[in-house]
């Protein structure tokens, strides 16, 4: 999908059960200049059909909603609509629904009690192919994945794809958060130079996101977890 043009809007879909809920949301988000809320949905099997029609960029996805959940609804529209980013927005800090989430192909993770202003920024962040964790959430995630390289450790090891130093570079800048712009000012390359070194990565490591980038870097200890 062609980079996020300048002067045009983001397009997100509100998918919430809590009609509410929405009409808040969507009545604050569209009071942003680049952004524009195209639609909303108040289940995930709305939220499916919503999307193939209104053809969002970012979705901000309820985790815990009747019928078929918003977990399921993100791993069926990132199905259908690869470049579809989806930002959970949820009550729930369970372990659980993170992580499935994650693994559904959602782009973040925040919580409810976060600030309008902050969601508004998580979506221009989604947006632009970042990923996105509430703090309390991101401490669990890094809590889980020390005990999966601990786990590792008692496993057979297996030969790993072979990355060319550069992109060992960038795929350490990306498990610590660095945004593109940021990578390339520190390593004195071009933003698209950085993005060509990820999707080289992501298809030697036969990965899909930045996001299970950062649970491989993680993994095999290219970064020390404190």
């Amino acid at each position: 999908m062609a980079e996020q043009g300048e002067n045009e809007a983001i397009k997100v879909m509100i998918v919430d059960d809590h009609a509410l809920f929405r009409r808040g949301l969507q009545m604050v988000l569209e009071q942003e200049q680049d952004i524009d809320v195209v639609g909303e949905a108040g289940d995930g099997a709305d939220a499916l059909n919503q999307a193939q029609e209104k053809m969002p960029d970012v979705v901000l996805m309820d985790v815990r909603m009747p019928g078929r959940g918003g977990i399921e609804a993100t791993e069926k529209i990132k199905e259908n609509m690869p470049h579809v980013k989806i930002l959970m927005l949820t009550v729930s800090d369970e372990e659980a629904d993170l992580f499935d989430a994650l693994k559904a192909g959602a782009s973040g993770y925040l919580l409810k009690d976060t600030s309008i202003e902050e969601v508004a920024d998580a979506v221009r962040k989604v947006s632009r192919d970042e990923s996105l964790i509430s703090p309390s959430m991101a401490n669990k995630l890094v809590s889980e994945f020390t005990t999966m390289v601990k786990r590792a450790d008692e496993k057979q090891s297996v030969p790993q794809p072979r990355l060319t130093d550069r992109e060992m570079e960038v795929l350490k800048l990306v498990a610590k958060g660095r945004n593109n712009r940021d990578i390339a000012k520190e390593l004195f390359i071009s933003e698209n130079t950085v993005k060509n070194h990820i999707r080289n990565i992501l298809e030697k490591l036969h990965l899909h996101s930045r996001m299970e980038a950062v649970v491989y870097a993680v993994r095999e200890k290219l970064l020390e977890i404190k």
